[in-house]
């Protein structure tokens, strides 16, 4: 007999544990090659993970709903003595860390828990948790463990700070790490039950709902946030998707939908106003390179995703449309990598979908804007020419950017604002593709 290791395969270039959402496989369950064993999540974007070996389930390791680091095992297969297993690649190890605060221990962390002075380990969850909250170093070790030789899980921490009633240490002693990767969880969403009276239902969060509570609250926390509306005569786009799209689809075996003539206009903008595509980390604001756009996108079950069009900058009109109509049918379909929804630098959502006029956004952390497009409706307004004015129907579309004011002020947003409005104005109705 032969044992293989099944361990928490890497998900994306970022990302550093998962979480074991279902075990389709049980102790002494026969399993093959390829076979689904469990599945897991990252952030918003759920993983089946394949059996590496045909066998037998010896042996599972972590319960439903365990974070585990990337690398970690969390399964042995018993295999037949003739059938040569087929093993991950083990994960790479990881280095001693020897700093003594947890700021520098995360930023060197890998695949292991992090070991800060001392025999105490702290996977990168509980050091974001604890960050979050304000928890110091000294006020951490002091936290009891009911994990492997006493490590603190992230129940322990979860359940330390629903009882927390001492005051955060001196921002001295704060642990400095992005926010972004903590797992929401239900103490930190809870608050007293209500007495309850009349004809109620109560329905459970699910998980990406959660997710997504947690996300928009810490947003509202971090950012002060200023928005700006707009409107823009979008006349000749919509005319001229209204002639191209019957060929267009045709032609490239996919719809062209407005979304794609958005991201167009807003990475142009993008380049002519850079702060636009940053994020702040401290004192440091941190400009990005690569235009990676989001746009929000409806799942069937009402919660919202937003996958990434990586480097958009780089496509033309068809390679847009492409990469946007591929990434909405995966997100819709529960196929979405979660490299998907990795290293967004700005997010565009069209509120108007759903017949909003207008929106005001939530900044995506840890970005420092968001720009909603509204419904296009005809509506009578005055046209300025060389002749003079005159009043006729025009297809119109509020704009509203939401951004973060410790690094965009309002004349920067706003004219940001007002240049991708004229970039929509501006467009060719005999445009060719």
């Amino acid at each position: 007999m032969a044992i293989v290791d099944l361990v928490m395969p890497k998900l994306g270039e970022s990302i550093m544990e998962a979480t074991i959402l279902k075990w389709h496989k049980q102790p002494g369950d026969t399993v093959a090659l390829d076979e689904t064993v469990l599945e897991i999540a990252t952030d918003k974007v759920d993983s089946e993970v394949p059996s590496t070996a045909a066998g037998v389930i010896q042996e599972i390791l972590f319960p439903v709903n365990d974070v585990v680091p990337i690398g970690t095992v969390i399964a042995r297969i018993q295999t037949s003595a003739n059938q040569p297993a087929v093993a991950s690649a083990p994960a790479p190890p990881t280095p001693p860390v020897t700093q003594q605060t947890i700021a520098t221990a995360t930023a060197t962390a890998t695949q292991k828990p992090i070991t800060i002075g001392g025999n105490r380990f702290y996977s990168p969850l509980v050091l974001n948790i604890a960050a979050s909250e304000g928890i110091s170093m000294s006020e951490l070790e002091k936290i009891p463990g009911s994990g492997g030789e006493g490590r603190v899980t992230k129940k322990d921490i979860l359940q330390y700070v629903a009882t927390r009633t001492q005051p955060a240490s001196a921002p001295s002693q704060e642990i400095s790490i992005p926010l972004t990767r903590v797992q929401p969880s239900a103490p930190a969403l809870s608050s007293p039950s209500p007495v309850l009276s009349g004809n109620v239902e109560i329905i459970e969060m699910d998980r990406m709902r959660k997710l997504i509570a947690d996300h928009m609250v810490k947003s509202k926390q971090t950012s002060p946030h200023v928005t700006s509306f707009t409107e823009a005569d979008v006349t000749n786009l919509v005319l001229w998707r209204e002639k191209v799209k019957k060929d267009f689809e045709k032609r490239e075996g996919t719809k062209i939908t407005y979304t794609p003539l958005f991201i167009e206009a807003i990475v142009r903008c993008i380049k002519k106003f850079p702060l636009i595509n940053c994020s702040l980390e401290g004192s440091n604001i941190i400009l990005k390179k690569d235009i990676n756009i989001g746009m929000a996108t409806a799942l069937p079950s009402g919660n919202l995703i937003v996958p990434v069009i990586r480097n958009a900058d780089q496509y033309n009109m068809v390679g847009l449309a492409k990469q946007v109509n591929q990434l909405a049918d995966a997100a819709r379909q529960g196929k979405l990598r979660p490299d998907d929804t990795q290293n967004g630098s700005f997010t565009l959502t069209n509120v108007g979908t759903f017949g909003s006029l207008m929106g005001t956004p939530i900044i995506n952390q840890p970005q420092v804007a968001i720009l909603a497009v509204g419904a296009i409706k005809k509506r009578p307004v005055v046209v300025e020419t060389p002749a003079g004015d005159s009043i006729a129907i025009r297809h119109m579309m509020y704009l509203s950017m939401s951004y973060d004011h410790r690094i965009v002020d309002g004349s920067l947003g706003a004219t940001f604002l007002t240049a991708v409005a004229k970039e929509l104005e501006s467009f060719d109705a005999e445009r060719q593709l």
